[in-house]
């Protein structure tokens, strides 16, 4: 888990989500990781998917709880037993969280034609502030890294950004290589 909040203060969707949301099918079945106070669960349910918002902390998924088209779940993803075995995902979304413990268990859970948006932390954050601990920041080119061989890349981002507060990060949209990419021109 992130050092210091793992919640952002804004209910907004991050930019990067909402910018390669369309990848992501009407209906789909999205795993929001570390999904907090579930902004990220709350845009996709309003596009029509079917999200399982997961969370350590259950006062941040409470609100969730009666909004149609998620299933919010208390799960500590970095105790115990991977929650989701031999299940599959049309999406997987996670922002500003970083287990990377979880990455071949991301792999094997995502559908092989399935989305990855992925946002977090990365080396040089400690400048702008939290978190600094290395453990909890991306190293140069580690999503792209994580992709490589499973996934194509539609996009990728690495340094610093100030949508919400100054930091250094890395961005990756990703699709399985069971999806034609670039998709067919209609």
């Amino acid at each position: 888990m992130n050092e210091g909040s793992a919640h952002e203060a804004s209910d907004a969707p991050s930019p990067w989500v909402v910018r390669f949301a369309p990848l992501v099918a009407s209906g789909a079945r999205v795993l929001d990781l570390a999904s907090g106070g579930g902004r990220h669960a709350r845009f996709f349910a309003a596009r029509r998917a079917r999200v399982v918002a997961v969370d350590r902390d259950p006062a941040a998924l409470a609100s969730l709880a009666a909004v149609p088209g998620i299933d919010a779940r208390v799960v500590d993803l970095e105790k115990g037993d991977w929650p989701f075995p031999g299940e599959r995902f049309d999406a997987i979304v996670a922002v500003h969280y970083l287990h990377r413990a979880l990455f071949p268990l991301l792999l094997a859970a995502l559908a092989a034609d399935g989305v990855v948006l992925y946002e977090t932390f990365a080396a040089g954050n400690a400048a702008y502030g939290r978190p600094s601990n290395p453990d909890f920041l991306l190293t140069p080119g580690e999503l792209l890294e994580f992709a490589r061989s499973t996934l194509t890349v539609v996009a990728f981002e690495q340094g610093v950004v100030n949508d919400e507060r100054p930091a250094v990060i890395q961005r990756l949209a990703a699709v399985g290589r069971g999806r034609p990419w670039p998709p067919p021109l209609a």
